[in-house]
């Protein structure tokens, strides 16, 4: 079983920037499709970005086309999510989840193993 671990989240100011982190451990990532998602109070969890075993296909929710970008470092068993152009509406928890196929796949269940979380804040 993989243990997730997100870092970088925090307090930002609209239009700034963050870089999240999701460290993996207990298991390579490598073969295995790797996402992003956020959990806003009171609102659902949903998909942010997610990325395929190599890297070479990647899947945006259209909140965040073009300010967000989904990365990976399978050498270093890591995740990484760059967030530009912040908005208040981007304030969530920020979950990373590895998914249980290679291939790249915005279905909440096809996720099987999720982190704890990190926070970010935007405000205005």
């Amino acid at each position: 079983q993989v243990q997730l671990v997100e870092s970088g989240g925090g307090l930002v100011q609209a239009g700034g920037s963050l870089r999240l982190s999701c460290a993996a451990s207990g298991r390579t990532l490598r073969g295995y499709a790797m996402g992003w998602f956020r959990q806003a109070p009171g609102k659902e969890r949903g998909v942010v970005a997610t990325i395929s075993w190599g890297g070479s296909s990647t899947y945006y929710a259209d909140s965040v086309k073009g300010r967000f970008t989904i990365s990976r470092d399978n050498a270093k068993n890591t995740v990484y999510l760059q967030m530009n152009s912040l908005k208040p509406e981007d304030t969530a928890v920020y979950y990373c989840a590895s998914g249980r196929a290679p291939f790249v796949t915005a279905y909440i269940p096809d996720f099987g193993s999720w982190g704890q979380g990190t926070q970010v804040i935007v405000s205005s």
